[in-house]
């Protein structure tokens, strides 16, 4: 759920643009205006021959929560066991939204957070990482939604949300910006809009616009059960919109939930998802890889042994590198080598973190298939000197090490190294 973007346990970078605050209240030139102002980007994308071109259509649009989660200052403990926490950026639609702007892509969210300091922030941190905010609205009447979430010793996730109802709830069909998502080539959503009305209603109408428009549908369930009020409901919930998506991604946990607990390791089983539209069907397993389903192949691609610190947002991550990459060219869904190649990022200019001031954004020119762990700010080529030792996944989003200017070695929050793809 953490935002893999330019700030580092909640501290965001300072920002040129912002204006003094007003009435105690943080704000930037986009955001600092009433409640549903909204401010048009335009972001570098690429163009056919690969070179940077412009455009004011983003090709990604991700559609739901934005909020901020509060992560231990330890690993290992329960929530009640935490000493303390500190923020971060959250949401997997958002994250989705800077994983694909920081590859360089071209990527907008919409959705609702509150007219609140936490709201303020989140915009701020989108706009800082390039994703358009045309269709981030902020409420009066209600919060931006908080997530308490931790990595108990056992390894398992738990979670505790701030909702019932946060702005994000209260997102209504009249306040879509449907233009932006039938401009797209891509519309991201997951399920946890589907919990609640106006937002239910807004979520189906945004996704049939997209359909209506032609636009290649993508759906990351996301499963949170505790937002659901039984599993039953999830369950219902998440498969009432399963046969509108062109692209779903899954992990084998929600595999065996959407199907009563068989075996998601069963080919026969994962085919009981696949309806007659689908394109693509991605099943991740953990560090293990992920398995690719279409009517035409089937197969797996393994992926790289790491030390996992914490596997928050992952699957964002991997979602956002596959869909910059279907952003550029939608005959992947065909061609299964070339599926292939891109899921084992052999084919693709990834990304890691710029080491200077004023860009942090990714560097697609530089390509991630050598095997040296490289640091994520001053590519020294040596994870082992920063507290780590083999390759590190980009999709881990680890609590990893950078150096500073003097050669210090300093723990820096939610930055990476350096593969993108493999999970």
């Amino acid at each position: 759920m953490a935002l893999h973007a330019a700030c580092a346990a909640g501290r965001g970078l300072p920002s040129s643009s912002s204006p003094p605050r007003a009435g105690g209240r943080p704000g930037s030139v986009a955001f600092a205006a009433p409640l549903g102002t909204r401010a048009v980007q335009t972001k570098a994308v690429l163009s056919s021959d690969g070179a940077p071109g412009m455009s004011n259509s983003p090709h990604v649009v991700c559609f739901g929560e934005l909020l901020i989660d509060f992560v231990p200052t330890v690993n290992g403990v329960s929530l009640a066991e935490a000493p303390a926490f500190k923020k971060a950026p959250g949401g997997a639609p958002a994250n989705v939204a800077v994983g694909i702007a920081r590859l360089g892509g071209s990527s907008a969210f919409i959705g609702k957070v509150g007219d609140d300091e936490f709201g303020y922030m989140l915009a701020d941190i989108l706009k800082q990482n390039n994703v358009n905010t045309q269709g981030l609205i902020f409420d009066a009447h209600a919060r931006t939604a908080l997530a308490f979430v931790t990595l108990r010793s056992d390894g398992e996730r738990e979670f505790m949300f701030y909702r019932n109802p946060s702005a994000d709830m209260l997102l209504e069909e009249k306040e879509l910006e449907l233009d932006l998502i039938r401009k797209a080539k891509i519309f991201h959503h997951g399920s946890i809009s589907l919990i609640t009305e106006p937002c239910k209603t807004a979520h189906i109408a945004a996704a049939k616009a997209a359909r209506d428009a032609g636009v290649l549908v993508s759906y990351d369930p996301n499963l949170r059960l505790p937002l659901w009020s039984s599993a039953e409901d999830a369950r219902h919930g998440i498969l009432s919109i399963w046969e509108t998506a062109d692209v779903i991604k899954i992990s084998e946990e929600e595999v065996s939930f959407l199907t009563n607990g068989e075996d998601p390791y069963d080919d026969a089983v994962v085919k009981k998802l696949i309806h007659s539209n689908l394109k693509l069907l991605l099943v991740t397993e953990g560090p293990d890889g992920c398995r690719y389903y279409s009517k035409d192949f089937s197969g797996r691609v393994g992926g790289l042994k790491v030390t996992a610190v914490d596997t928050t947002g992952a699957g964002d991550a991997f979602v956002a590198g596959v869909l910059s990459q279907l952003a550029t060219d939608f005959s992947l869904l065909q061609d299964e080598g070339r599926l292939r190649d891109a899921l084992n990022g052999e084919r693709r200019d990834s990304s890691v973190a710029d080491p200077t001031a004023s860009a942090r954004l990714p560097d697609q020119r530089r390509c991630m298939n050598d095997q040296r762990p490289t640091c994520c700010v001053c590519q020294c080529g040596s994870a082992e000197r920063h507290g780590r030792s083999g390759v590190i996944s980009f999709a881990y989003q680890l609590r990893s090490w950078r150096c500073d200017p003097t050669g210090h070695i300093i723990r820096c929050e939610r930055l990476f190294l350096v593969y993108f793809l493999r999970v």
